[in-house]
C-alpha cells in the first residue's frame, strides 16, 4: 500500500534528503566567509589615529579614505583619480530606501494610479508580445 506518490519532484521517501542532511555534503560548510563579509569585517575595524596632536578612534575605511584624500590634495594625480572614481561610483549606486514606509496618501495614488497603467497602450503590447 502506497501513501506517497512518486513521481515529478517526488522522489521516493528512502532516496529523500535526511533531516539535517545536505544534498552536498562537501559543499560550502557553514560559517564560512566570503572575500566581501572579511572585507567588511577587516574595513570596519577600528584604529587609532593622531589627527592635529590628539588621538581619535576611527575606522579603518575611513582612515583609508582619509589617507587617500590628503595624498590627493598634496597633488599626487592617482590618489585624485582613484578619489574621484570612487565618488562617482558612490554617487551612481542606488539609494536603498527600502527602510521608507509608503505613506496612507502615496499609497492612494499608488492605488489610483496601478489600473491606469496596467490599461495604457504600452502595457497592451507587451501583454500581446509575450
Amino acid at each position: 500500500m502506497v501513501l506517497y506518490k512518486v513521481g515529478y519532484c517526488k522522489p521516493p521517501k528512502a532516496k529523500q534528503f535526511k533531516p539535517g542532511r545536505s544534498g552536498n555534503p562537501k559543499g560550502r560548510p557553514k560559517g564560512s566567509r566570503n572575500l566581501a563579509t572579511d572585507l567588511a569585517a577587516e574595513l570596519g575595524e577600528q584604529i587609532t589615529v593622531r589627527e592635529e596632536g590628539r588621538s581619535r578612534r576611527i575606522s579603518k575605511q575611513r582612515a583609508l579614505i582619509k589617507s587617500l584624500m590628503a595624498r590627493a590634495l598634496q597633488g599626487d594625480v592617482r590618489a585624485s583619480a582613484a578619489m574621484l572614481a570612487l565618488y562617482a561610483r558612490v554617487i551612481t549606486e542606488p539609494v536603498d530606501d527600502s527602510d521608507d514606509e509608503i505613506q496612507a496618501d502615496e499609497l492612494q495614488i499608488l492605488r489610483r494610479f496601478a489600473p491606469r497603467l496596467l490599461n495604457s497602450p504600452r502595457a497592451k503590447m507587451k501583454k500581446s508580445s509575450q
